[in-house]
């Protein structure tokens, strides 16, 4: 475990302060900013293509498996955070909030939100295309369009009731923050249940992404024994390959940011460039959107094949 001193911010962050109330002013730098508009910018381009696609490809189905189910569902939570991704470019660019304050904490909210939910749909799908693997049983199917409905409406219904009251009434509401402002609501880790939830889902993520990739090389090393003749020619084993995209984009897009995190957390109050870094870390999740592209890419050579072709190669098994 790599451990830096808290002096290697300060070095990089001296002279940035000033006396004016942090919470006031565009605090990132030109070349931050920069960073942010174009991770923003592949996120809303790369995640607008592999929605309208997706969605194309989702029309021709006649049958909603458990992981087609998820597709819908990631379309959707997608499509909710790129609706608002144009306007924190908008800030990026002007440096100034021109919109209000509440909407501001929507659009603030929205990226955990896209986060979580993500992660969430990305598990179910793994353990449910997981548990078909080791009872060896054909494709799980809702063989009814309202189990499917009814299925996603529980998620979606545990968001509502849980999470969207909780940022309501306590994401940003503990302390005064300039209007022409946003995506600044650090005061809030001042409190103590706020850090313990912070920490507790920094080690769940943490937690489940070890678990997930370790149960995936299990999968991989069995299934590469079972065909170890002929392993690139069945299509047991393409199936597992791709459950790697999704463990690889939690790894790659999530668990970077929580890591981070947790030393955000406790140096906040003491420098204030690292808002600016664990904005940067917030970003690179929402290339988390890219998924649905690289899934279209991965069932569809050269954009060559037909939409049967591209339905059993992106969701069988």
């Amino acid at each position: 475990m790599i451990y830096t001193h808290p002096g290697y911010f300060r070095n990089m962050t001296e002279g940035t302060r000033n006396s004016s109330d942090s919470s006031s002013a565009f605090v990132h730098t030109s070349t931050v900013s920069a960073i942010l508009v174009t991770v923003y910018l592949v996120a809303l381009a790369g995640g607008g293509i592999g929605s309208i696609t997706m969605s194309f490809v989702l029309l021709k189905m006649n049958t909603l498996s458990v992981t087609t189910t998820a597709i819908i569902n990631l379309v959707v939570v997608h499509s909710l955070l790129l609706f608002t991704v144009p306007f924190r470019l908008h800030y990026y660019v002007k440096k100034k909030w021109v919109f209000d304050m509440p909407f501001c904490k929507m659009v603030s909210a929205m990226v955990h939100i896209h986060m979580y939910l993500t992660f969430i749909f990305y598990v179910i799908t793994l353990v449910i295309r997981w548990l078909v693997f080791f009872q060896w049983k054909d494709k799980v199917e809702f063989y009814r369009k309202l189990h499917a409905i009814g299925a996603s409406a529980a998620v979606w219904l545990f968001v509502m009731v849980f999470g969207v009251p909780l940022f309501y009434f306590e994401y940003g509401r503990s302390g005064l923050y300039n209007n022409t402002t946003c995506f600044k609501f650090h005061k809030e880790l001042q409190h103590e249940s706020v850090k313990a939830l912070n920490y507790t889902l920094i080690v769940a993520v943490a937690l489940i992404s070890c678990v997930l990739l370790s149960l995936q090389i299990f999968i991989l090393v069995k299934v590469a024994r079972k065909f170890s003749t002929s392993l690139c020619s069945h299509q047991e084993f393409w199936a597992q390959v791709k459950n790697l995209i999704f463990i690889w984009i939690i790894i790659i897009w999530f668990l970077p940011y929580h890591l981070f995190r947790a030393y955000y957390i406790q140096y906040v109050s003491d420098f204030d460039q690292l808002e600016s870094y664990n904005e940067v870390f917030l970003s690179l999740t929402a290339l988390s959107c890219l998924d649905l592209l690289s899934f279209v890419l991965s069932g569809s050579r050269f954009f060559k094949q037909n939409v049967g072709m591209l339905h059993r190669r992106l969701f069988c098994c």
